[in-house]
């Protein structure tokens, strides 16, 4: 579990809706579980997006073993994925443990 301070969110099936659909601007949503090792790897690099990006981009993280209804309504069949979503739609995916360079690219081409 990531520490109180952290500038990630952690969501749940239930506040999936709240927290991502209803939010404005652009959401990272890493699609993770605490097994995956790839998943462990990608994660300090999002907790570093999330902090240089704060306040123009949002990440959040989904536990799939804990919350398997939104992992299934999202397509996500390998982890770690990251959806990108832009005023609550599903605008882009990234799999796979990617370099920070990749990530930050996409979240400025949304950003635009």
């Amino acid at each position: 579990m990531a520490a109180t301070n952290s500038p990630t969110v952690h969501v749940t099936d239930a506040s999936f809706s709240s927290e991502i659909e209803q939010a404005g601007g652009l959401v990272l949503v890493d699609f993770w579980a605490s097994w995956c090792g790839p998943c462990l790897i990608v994660a300090p690099v999002l907790e570093q997006l999330a902090g240089e990006y704060a306040g123009r981009a949002k990440v959040a993280k989904v536990d799939v073993d804990a919350n398997p209804h939104t992992a299934m309504r999202f397509n996500v069949r390998s982890i770690p994925s990251i959806l990108f979503f832009k005023g609550g739609k599903h605008v882009d995916t990234v799999v796979g443990n990617v370099p920070k360079a990749t990530l930050e690219g996409k979240i400025k081409q949304h950003l635009v």
